[in-house]
C-alpha cells in the first residue's frame, strides 16, 4: 500500500524538483539529509511507477516517490 506524503520542495529553475522535507500527516516534519539517487523506478513493495529518490533521512533511508503529481514513501531494505 502507497503512504502518500506532503512534501515541500524546492523547484529548480532548470525544471529539476528536488524534495526538501517530508511532513506526515500529524504533522511532524523529517528534513531530507541527502539525495543518493533519482532514477525512473517501480516501486516493488506498493505497486506504481515514477520518479524514485532515494533519500537520507537521520541515520536511515527510504524510497521517496513522486508519481502523476503525488508523493508516496516507501521503506528501503
Amino acid at each position: 500500500m502507497k503512504n502518500y506524503v506532503d512534501v515541500i520542495c524546492l523547484n529548480q529553475k532548470n525544471g529539476k524538483i528536488k524534495p526538501l522535507c517530508i511532513v506526515w500527516d500529524d504533522g511532524v516534519k523529517y528534513p531530507i539529509d541527502k539525495i543518493v539517487q533519482v532514477i525512473n523506478a517501480a516501486s516493488i513493495k506498493s505497486g506504481g511507477m515514477g520518479l524514485r529518490y532515494t533519500c537520507k533521512i537521520g541515520l536511515n533511508f527510504r524510497y521517496l516517490y513522486f508519481s502523476e503529481g503525488k508523493w508516496f514513501i516507501e521503506k528501503f531494505d
